[in-house]
């Protein structure tokens, strides 16, 4: 199943192969927010935990917004990316969705209705990669990589995305969708 070969950047996407067993990347699909000569960074879009935005920031009491496990660094941090260009200290990660910017811009547009809630996603932690270190992981085929688009990031239905994406690229790929979480349940 030999997939063309496209190289990793900033705002493609990794779709874990099913034998991955990691805790946070098990079933993943991880948006690369940066990728250079430094190394990777992104987060795990696919995958919401039990609290919410009010329970983690203080000053957010009234919103009931999904946070999602980034991944497995700087699980005590919060990272969000949104489609709203015009927040101050956004960075680009490709056209239509921005990373990071002013929280408390983010709180007030959120408060207004400027800003929905199917427009940012909030992480709890993030992926990285050190130099060489994703290249050597995609050789070693623990991730298929892929294009996307913001609709598909910022999804009503993130749980689904990792089974959608295989099932998307084919049927050699979407064989793997049927894959159980954990294959002692086969």
């Amino acid at each position: 199943m030999e997939k063309p070969r496209i190289k990793p950047k900033q705002g493609s996407i990794l779709i874990s192969e099913p034998s991955l067993r990691d805790f946070y990347f098990r079933q993943s699909v991880v948006l690369l927010a940066e990728h250079n000569e430094e190394g990777t960074f992104g987060v795990i879009i696919n995958k919401p935990i039990e609290a919410r935005l009010r329970d983690i920031i203080k000053g957010f009491s009234g919103y009931n917004l999904p946070v999602y496990l980034g991944g497995p660094v700087k699980t005590d941090s919060l990272f969000f990316i949104h489609t709203h260009s015009e927040i101050s200290m956004s960075i680009p990660i490709m056209e239509g969705l921005y990373w990071g910017g002013d929280l408390d811009v983010i709180k007030a547009m959120l408060k207004t209705k400027i800003m929905l809630p199917n427009e940012i996603r909030f992480f709890l932690g993030y992926a990285g990669w050190s130099p060489n270190q994703l290249d050597r992981e995609l050789r070693e085929k623990s991730w298929v990589l892929s294009q996307t688009t913001v609709g598909e990031v910022i999804n009503d239905h993130p749980e689904t995305l990792w089974s959608n994406y295989l099932k998307s690229m084919g049927q050699d790929y979407a064989i793997w969708a049927n894959f159980p979480a954990d294959p002692t349940f086969n």
